[in-house]
């Protein structure tokens, strides 16, 4: 059984090893499968993450959400405090930020309980819905402050799944995990 830290190290260097064609290919159809789900289609307010390093792509579905009138949201990290909610309306906006992601300028956090879904980033998924993210524990500490039937969908690549994650109590369980092979869940 590996730990966590091995097994989130192994995981990022096999996604760093895809080729930017297959990264865009996979993050193509795991998006309409997103865009497809009733979890999307009924979100009124979406907060997605901005991509790096070999993540599922999400600049091309910000873009779409937008034109199809949601509320877009993404994350802004606050040092001493965690994650910020913050409502954008163009990809513009972003500027360069913590650990070199891209990032919405600081002001005024959307009201939490109007977010509707969450698409959730992290590096590994097992078929029980949980995850494994980059170790700083700020989507852990920032789901559980949304209303309890907000979504949490997290998109990944199948080299991402594993069968078994050793999960821990403050270890928040996704709604449903996309793939580009398939939809895991709804997770009980």
């Amino acid at each position: 059984m590996e730990d966590k830290r091995n097994l989130r190290k192994k995981i990022i260097e096999q996604r760093l090893s895809l080729l930017q064609k297959e990264v865009e290919q996979k993050s193509d159809t795991i998006m309409s499968t997103l865009f497809s789900t009733d979890y999307y289609k009924k979100a009124k307010v979406v907060m997605f993450y901005v991509d790096m390093r070999n993540e599922v792509m999400t600049k091309k579905a910000i873009i779409k959400a937008l034109s199809e009138g949601k509320r877009v949201v993404v994350p802004r990290v606050k040092k001493g405090y965690g994650l910020l909610a913050i409502e954008i309306k163009s990809l513009d906006e972003l500027k360069t930020g913590t650990f070199g992601v891209l990032e919405p300028p600081e002001r005024e956090e959307v009201i939490l309980e109007e977010i509707d879904l969450v698409v959730v980033p992290g590096v590994v998924f097992d078929k029980k819905g949980y995850r494994i993210g980059y170790g700083g524990g700020y989507y852990d500490r920032f789901l559980p402050k949304l209303r309890k039937d907000a979504k949490k969908i997290a998109v990944a690549f199948e080299m991402q799944m594993v069968d078994f994650i050793p999960a821990e109590s403050h270890d928040i369980k996704m709604d449903a995990i996309i793939t580009e092979k398939r939809l895991y869940g709804p997770f009980e």
